[in-house]
């Protein structure tokens, strides 16, 4: 029996990725609320930042906290020289990075990989050769609509462990996870006010998924 059907049957407590930090604040929050992985946006979005803020944000986040690496259709040179230097531990792929590209981005530097799968009215060709799938809803920003897709498409879902995004919040975060068992939640608008992130709303979406019996 594959590890994806095993982990269908027991029902393991969904990891949490807090994405798009960009100040020293969304480190002290997430510091205190302590998610399993945090997103620093390097593709064109209103929360991208460059490698020299990334790693000025790394240096005060806590340790045992991942780091993930956006991108969009970005070299596979740039992609892993971020990796080698100790910047990310997981790396995002939100462009048309195919199998190959992700081959040789593993061969090059041993990252992990989430590929992102965007969902309209079914499930699209899943690439399976990433650690991780991202399914998140279609829109033409590659991301980051903060809405939510059908998610009674992944019911019966068999593949590689699976991120999910796309309009979860507090309060919605619940109703996902007693439909879906999903290896992670991420999650960034959702926890924003007017545009920036919100120390309570970070720790009260951190609560409400670990809190799920």
């Amino acid at each position: 029996m594959s590890k994806v059907k095993m982990m269908s049957k027991v029902k393991m407590m969904s990891k949490v990725k807090i994405c798009g930090l960009s100040r020293m604040a969304d480190i002290e929050a997430v510091n205190y609320s302590m998610p399993d992985y945090i997103g620093f946006v390097f593709a064109p979005s209103r929360r991208r930042i460059d490698p020299q803020t990334a790693a000025a944000l790394k240096a005060k986040l806590a340790p045992r906290i991942a780091t993930v690496g956006v991108f969009v259709n970005e070299s596979v040179a740039t992609v892993s020289s971020l990796c080698k230097n100790g910047l990310l531990d997981v790396v995002q792929l939100h462009g048309d990075e195919d199998a190959e590209y992700i081959r040789r981005l593993k061969e090059d530097c041993g990252c992990r990989v989430i590929k992102s799968i965007g969902v309209g009215d079914e499930l699209p060709p899943l690439v399976i050769e990433a650690d991780y799938l991202l399914f998140d809803t279609l829109s033409a920003q590659r991301g980051g609509a903060g809405r939510a897709f059908n998610w009674n498409l992944l019911q019966g879902y068999e593949g590689p462990p699976y991120f999910l995004s796309g309009g979860l919040t507090p309060d919605r975060v619940c109703e996902a996870l007693n439909l879906l068992a999903p290896y992670c939640v991420d999650v960034s608008s959702g926890v924003e006010t007017n545009g920036v992130k919100d120390v309570g709303k970070i720790d009260q979406f951190i609560r409400s998924v670990r809190e799920i019996k």
